[in-house]
This record gives C-alpha cells, sequence and structure tokens, in this order.
C-alpha cells in the first residue's frame, strides 16, 4: 500500500469500527453468546487449515532468522487452537455484565444513584508474534460488546488473516455486524502510526508486545493507552517454606514454558533456606539448561551442582525479562529484603512468595506492589484463562482502569445513573 493508501485504510477501518461499536453496545446477551460459541466450533473444524497458513508464518520466521522463543509463540498448535476454543465457550457462559447497575442508593433529594457498566466502544489492539492473540481479543470484544481493530506482526499475517475470516464468519451467522473485528490487512508500520492517533474512532489502545513497541504507543498515541511494558517476574522462596513443593513450584515457574511475561526471570531465596533449597533447583535447571546468572552467595551454594552454567550477576540482570533459559538467582536475608528487592528491581507484573508462614504471606500479599501476587503457586498462574476470566486482552502494569490479566471488566467502563420520580434540586 502506499502512504496515501495506508491512511485511507485505517481512515476506513475506524470508520466502520465506530458504527459497528454501537451494534455491539445494544447486541443481546444471547445473541453474543451464540458468536463466540460459533467461533469455538469454527476453530476446532478449522484446525488443519490453519495449521496450513500458520506454517507460511513459521517457514518465513525461521528463514529471517528469529529466535527460538520468538518462533515458539507463533505456533498454533492443536493444543493452542484448543485453548482458544475453550476460552470462546468459557466468555459465553459467563454472566452478562453490559447493562449491570451496581451500588443504587436513594440520596435525602429521594434520587437514587447507582453505576452502569458499558462497553469502551472501539478499541486497537497492537501485537506481535502471538496469533492466537486475535481469538481472545476478538472474543472479549464480542462479549464485552465492543468492536476492535486488530494489529498483528507482519510475522504472524497469514495465521491472522485466516483466523480473522473466522471471526467474521462467526459474527455473520451468529447476527452481528462482520465489522466489529476487523484486521489491518497491511504490514506497513504507518499503520500503526494511524491507528493510535484516531480519537475519533478508536477509544483506547492495547499494545501487547516487545518493550520497544510499547514505549512507542505510549509515547505516540493520542488516545489512552492499556499497557505493560515487560514481565520481571519473581519468585521467593521464604524461610521457612516446603523445601521440596518450593523446587517443584521454582522449577515450573521457569522451565514450563520460557517465552511467555508470566514466567519467572528471577529466582529469590531467603538465606536461611538458601543451602538446602539452591543445590536441588540448580540440579534441575542444570538438566535442563538453564543458566543461572548469581549473585556471589548464591554462586558459592550453587558452585557444587555438577553441570551448572553460573555467570555472575549484573546490575542489569536483575531488571532482564529474559523469555528464554535463562534466570537471576539472589540470596537474601529475609521477608524484608526480598520485598524491597521485588519492589525495586520488578516489572510489576507477578511475583510468587513460597513459604509456611502464614504472616509472611499475607505481608507479601499487602506489600509487594505488582498486579498479581501469589502464594505457593507458580507465576505462571498469571493468565486470564487461567484466572477465569474466559481468555486475557493483555496484563496491564498500570494502576488506573485495569491492573493485571485484562478481561471483560477492564474492556469496559461505568458511568452514572439516576433514577427518579421527578424530583428537582432546590
Amino acid at each position: 500500500m502506499t502512504t496515501l493508501n495506508v491512511a485511507n485504510h485505517m481512515h476506513a477501518l475506524g470508520a466502520q469500527a465506530k458504527a459497528a461499536s454501537a451494534q455491539m453496545a445494544k447486541a443481546s446477551a444471547a445473541v453474543k453468546n451464540t458468536a463466540l460459541r460459533k467461533l469455538a466450533a469454527l476453530l476446532r473444524e478449522n484446525i488443519d487449515a490453519l495449521q496450513i497458513d500458520n506454517a507460511k508464518d513459521i517457514e518465513r520466521a525461521i528463514a529471517a532468522g528469529l529466535d527460538a522463543p520468538m518462533v515458539d509463540r507463533l505456533k498454533l498448535t492443536p493444543k493452542v487452537l484448543e485453548t482458544c476454543a475453550q476460552g470462546c465457550e468459557q466468555l459465553a457462559a459467563m454472566p452478562e455484565v453490559i447493562g449491570e447497575i451496581t451500588g443504587l442508593k436513594e440520596q435525602p433529594s429521594g434520587i437514587r444513584v447507582g453505576q452502569m457498566r458499558v462497553p469502551l466502544g472501539v478499541f486497537g489492539m497492537i501485537f506481535e508474534s502471538r496469533p492466537n492473540v486475535t481469538i481472545e481479543a476478538a472474543s472479549l470484544s464480542i462479549k464485552s460488546g465492543n468492536a476492535c481493530i486488530l494489529r498483528g506482526g507482519s510475522e504472524a499475517i497469514d495465521s491472522n488473516k485466516a483466523l480473522a475470516k473466522l471471526v467474521q464468519q462467526a459474527l455473520s451467522e451468529g447476527g452481528l455486524p462482520t465489522d466489529a473485528v476487523q484486521l489491518v490487512q497491511t504490514t506497513d508500520r504507518d499503520a500503526v502510526g494511524h491507528l493510535i492517533a484516531m480519537p475519533e474512532f478508536v477509544d483506547v489502545i492495547i499494545p501487547r508486545g516487545g518493550k520497544g513497541l510499547i514505549e512507542r504507543i505510549s509515547r505516540e498515541a493520542k488516545v489512552p493507552v492499556i499497557k505493560h511494558l515487560d514481565g520481571n517476574c519473581h519468585t521467593y522462596v521464604d524461610d521457612p517454606c516446603d523445601i521440596a513443593m518450593a523446587v517443584t513450584v521454582a522449577d515450573n515457574a521457569k522451565t514450563q514454558k520460557y517465552s511467555p511475561c508470566n514466567a519467572s526471570e528471577s529466582l529469590v531465596v531467603a538465606r536461611g533456606v538458601a543451602a538446602e533449597f539452591l543445590p536441588k533447583i540448580g540440579a534441575i535447571y542444570a538438566a535442563k539448561g538453564v543458566e543461572m546468572r548469581c549473585c556471589p552467595e548464591a554462586k558459592a551454594i550453587l558452585a557444587h551442582v555438577k553441570g551448572a552454567n553460573l555467570k555472575d550477576a549484573t546490575e542489569q540482570d536483575w531488571f532482564e525479562e529474559y523469555l528464554g533459559p535463562i534466570i537471576s538467582v539472589k540470596v537474601v536475608d529475609g521477608l524484608d529484603a526480598a520485598i524491597a528487592h521485588i519492589n525495586h528491581y520488578s516489572s510489576h507484573h507477578t511475583e510468587s512468595i513460597l513459604t509456611r508462614d502464614h504472616m509472611h504471606a499475607q505481608r507479601f500479599l499487602r506489600e509487594v506492589d505488582s498486579s498479581s501476587v501469589m502464594v505457593n503457586a507458580s507465576t505462571r498462574f498469571a493468565d486470564g484463562f487461567e484466572y477465569g476470566l474466559g481468555a486475557e486482552i493483555g496484563i496491564s502494569t498500570d494502576k488506573f482502569h485495569a491492573r493485571g490479566p485484562v478481561g471483560i471488566e477492564g474492556l469496559t467502563s461505568l458511568k452514572y445513573v439516576v433514577l427518579g420520580q421527578g424530583e428537582i434540586r432546590v
């Protein structure tokens, strides 16, 4: 597309989305749920065809020299597609929140004042790598009564186009406007610049990708942005803790999958359990090829672990989101030092404490300043599907409106409603 054509294309998508959003806002729960169930069925029916399109993206990514975690994010395996289908069904089974009035209270004047949950209108989604985000965004858009414009990365263009066609088929068969979910059809980077600068059509932008992309969007957008910059998640092994459980959870938090933003990138260990815990987890990490970037005390304890790949941690390592088989390891005095370390170096995404002390757990939950805080559970659970939200549009580390996994409620706002019987102000 020429620059003019890109501008025209984005303007048309914006105008169509704005018109569709009015229809989506008044759509009944039954109609929206029908479309979601149709989308789930279409995903299952088209697994083989989708994998053919997905294979084109993967082949192109490998040829372009993309690293293994990026290629892994591109894959639409049957398991990934089944999770998407289940997410659609989970959303369809959830109660309707649009139009719900809460907090209705009668005032001395006689009027009753409450708040009604309403869709945001139109959101723009800019994302990289994972084509399954197309389905997550589309399904949440449908359930929350919004319209959306999706701009995926060029590395997943064939997969995204195939998925978007299924979404529009489900919308049509369900009785909803097909323009409610639109995919930007060009990989031209200028499309992003136009999408984030159309406040007349777009109510909010949600970027999901690398730090560079999100910093650019936050800097240049002319509409509100829901964002997270990176996922430097911590697992803190407390004194006292169940060592066997801590080893299992710390292993899962790091190695169950390396590329997601909710994988633990930093392991913080209380000095009182370090000598017993670190050699056990170190042996597992060594066997799985995980490089450990250590403080001097952790390195000394791990030095005797056979096959361990140990390096001295730099100051930057405590801030780093590796998205691969690398983890930073820090020994601290105890809970106070762990909380201070996490709050200083964390990206405020997800942190977990593994402990037997109830008071330590409660302090960790209160004092750690992150969007998800866990007790005795893997950070890998920080996910809209695992939280029972049906799907997520992303994980917000902002503190306003939406924080943590952004599901249906994160794509809505509240407006005040006033019910009266002829009252006048005196």
